[in-house]
């Protein structure tokens, strides 16, 4: 494995990330949750853009991987930022982000607050608000006075033998990045990917991000039997496809 470059913040975080010089508009890859960049998805992806002479960029959000950072001091809020930075210092011109789950609600908060710098967007199993509509709506009320009062609780993990620590902070800080309560103008061309047999993100949200963006050219593929990974072989054609699809000529 290559060692990574690092980045200092202008917020004091280190970030982690491997960038591949090429032509523009260039890919950046947005992870997950507790996901980090040396993921099935991001390094597949790196390999098809050097095989198309394009430039990209995978990197850790702090907290993640081998960025700076403990993963439960997190929030949305400070994801945006590094990303925010990572997009500003380390690419040139538009770029196509290309956000996984959590990166999907990561990526329309930088097309919000840096729209000259994207020039289109993928979604794969996006999770926009995901916080609020899916981890706060669902926890019990025993679990949501735990938390209010400790400041933390402790879930299970479908992708690792430790479980999530979710924090007070991430909640109430992920109320102030809702982007699906809003208008939400993408002038470029969106493309959402969601497997039907998604246990993390439900089709519901994929239809409901569709409906809510203001977009003029919005698609959204669904994929039978296809799970939250999204990274058999077949699925990571259809990300290729859907980033070909939108690049300018």
């Amino acid at each position: 494995m290559t060692a990574p470059a690092y980045l200092d913040t202008p917020s004091g975080r280190r970030l982690a990330y491997h960038r591949l010089p090429g032509k523009g508009p260039g890919v950046v890859f947005l992870g997950g949750f507790m996901s980090d960049m040396e993921g099935t998805k991001a390094r597949h992806l790196e390999t098809w853009a050097r095989g198309c002479g394009r430039s990209f960029l995978r990197f850790d959000y702090s907290g993640h991987g081998q960025s700076s950072g403990a993963f439960a001091d997190g929030c949305i809020g400070d994801w945006a930022q590094d990303a925010g930075a990572a997009l500003s210092a380390l690419t040139e011109g538009p770029q196509v982000l290309v956000g996984s789950s959590m990166g999907g609600w990561i990526a329309l908060l930088l097309a919000r607050a840096l729209p000259e710098r994207v020039v289109g967007m993928v979604g794969i199993a996006a999770a926009p608000d995901f916080t609020e509509d899916s981890m706060w709506a669902g926890f019990a009320r025993d679990q949501r006075a735990a938390l209010m009062a400790d400041g933390r609780i402790e879930i299970p993990s479908g992708y690792a033998d430790s479980p999530y620590t979710i924090t007070r902070r991430l909640i109430e800080e992920g109320r102030e990045n809702l982007v699906l309560r809003d208008p939400l103008r993408l002038p470029f061309p969106v493309r959402l990917l969601q497997g039907t047999a998604d246990e993390d993100v439900e089709m519901t949200t994929a239809l409901r991000l569709l409906a809510h963006i203001d977009c003029a050219d919005a698609r959204l593929t669904l994929v039978k039997g296809a799970d939250h990974r999204f990274s058999e072989p077949a699925d990571l054609a259809l990300v290729e496809q859907a980033i070909t699809e939108i690049l300018p000529d």
